[in-house]
């Protein structure tokens, strides 16, 4: 079974796009859909580029938690707006998205596990959130029919899920109903700079008069910046996840252990993933990053597979060119949806490991696999700035894998970054020059 969208997928917003706006978004996942939502909300004629379809990559391939639970720190008051802001854009189309509050667990194998989930409680505790700490009993009694026993967990009883191949096109439905100008197929293939400042871009069908842009291109975003001379240590790891057959409801919820983690489905089936397990093809952008990196793997040494060269037309492919000009075909048309084959070994792990925690669910079969590139950053959380260097350019990128939850509330913050409205968080934690102004690498409490 094919994944949902590919690059043989319908256009649903084919162009053109006009030739002036006053905010370009370059991509069509969700952070970038809705930066342009709100973007369009506050009176700004926006228009949103996406090089091939929107929520194609990783937008549509994640968990579809919707996940206050583990979070870091400074982004979880984001992330419980986020939350609200879910609710609230749900309820303005009249797609299914799937929207379930079912919470999130995290079953803890070790005694150190639950030391890790009660210091991470205080985060919780101060935004407001519902997490708790379960006990063994109480753990094997929220989610029966295991058969392993669990320390325990932590639990967040207001978590949610969606399906995040239908959510992200709804919310573009949304976007588009608001006055955004949505062009799928359509790849930047530069920004357009005149006197040190962006004044917007050229996309492969001409120019684009805007004083703003803001790029929200997951794992394509460093590749645009190196080209203009803007330096980002972001890497992309791969992630395989799959869909069983319908089976037997076991819990409403999402919950993991430290080799699964597993959802319910819209269509009865479940959502397979291994937890903390990631998979990262070696390029030059790896050695490139790699001095602002050691931290994480240090901290992390196994939880990381490193394969060698990626795929052909991959962002950190040897072969992908740095360096092109508006006249040339970009790596972004050439691979218009990137889509990694899923790890097959894994996929057998997944199917196996599930069989045997829930012994008396039945025959557990896959319907489809896929694979996803995960945009990260060596502290795992994200960038959202303006960039110094070029003024009129904002930032939105290296989610880490936390994008589809708190894509609403990321939305949010940029489009008042673009505006100059009153954010309402502390960004500080997310700008882009602590990679380059001597701060030490700092790697959160997230789970």
């Amino acid at each position: 079974m094919r994944f949902p969208i590919h690059e043989g997928t319908p256009i649903s917003w084919p162009g053109p796009h006009p030739t002036e706006a006053d905010v370009v978004v370059i991509g069509g996942g969700v952070i970038g859909v809705c930066s342009a939502l709100y973007l369009a909300r506050s009176g700004l004629r926006v228009v949103l580029l996406e090089k091939g379809r929107i929520a194609g990559e990783q937008s549509s391939r994640n968990w579809g938690w919707i996940r206050q639970q583990g979070r870091d720190p400074d982004e979880l008051p984001i992330m419980v707006e986020a939350n609200r802001l879910w609710r609230e854009l749900a309820s303005e189309t009249n797609v299914d998205i799937g929207l379930k509050t079912g919470g999130v667990t995290y079953l803890a194998s070790t005694e150190k596990a639950m030391a890790d989930y009660e210091d991470w409680l205080p985060h919780a505790q101060v935004n407001g959130v519902d997490s708790r700490l379960l006990t063994r009993a109480a753990t094997a009694e929220l989610i029966p029919g295991m058969s392993r026993t669990y320390v325990g967990a932590l639990h967040t009883a207001s978590d949610m899920r969606a399906e995040p191949w239908v959510a992200v096109p709804a919310l573009a439905g949304i976007a588009a109903r608001a006055g955004v100008s949505i062009v799928e197929n359509c790849a930047v293939r530069e920004l357009d700079i005149a006197a040190g400042r962006v004044i917007g871009v050229i996309s492969e069908h001409g120019r684009i008069k805007a004083p703003e842009v803001v790029l929200a291109g997951g794992a394509w975003s460093s590749l645009l910046l190196r080209r203009h001379g803007v330096a980002l240590p972001q890497l992309s790891v791969r992630a395989t996840a799959a869909a069983t057959e319908a089976l037997p409801m076991v819990y409403p919820g999402g919950a993991a252990d430290d080799e699964i983690a597993f959802r319910p489905r819209a269509d009865g089936g479940y959502s397979l993933a291994a937890g903390g397990f990631h998979e990262l093809f070696v390029g030059p952008d790896a050695f490139r990053a790699l001095p602002n990196f050691l931290t994480q793997l240090r901290a992390d040494p196994f939880g990381t597979r490193f394969l060698p060269g990626a795929p052909h037309g991959f962002p950190d492919a040897w072969g992908t060119p740095r360096s092109w000009t508006a006249d040339d075909i970009s790596p972004f048309e050439k691979m218009r949806v990137l889509n990694p084959k899923p790890n097959k070994g894994k996929l057998k792990a997944l199917t196996r490991d599930f069989a045997a925690l829930f012994p008396n669910i039945g025959p557990v079969r896959i319907k489809a696999a896929w694979a996803g590139m995960i945009d990260t950053m060596p502290d795992v959380v994200p960038v959202v700035d303006r960039v110094a260097a070029l003024p009129g350019l904002t930032v939105g990128t290296g989610m880490s894998g936390h994008g589809f939850g708190i894509g609403p509330g990321m939305g949010k913050v940029l489009a008042a970054l673009v505006t100059g409205a009153e954010v309402g968080h502390d960004l500080a934690r997310f700008r882009l020059a602590r990679f380059s102004d001597g701060s030490p690498m700092r790697l959160g409490p997230a789970l």
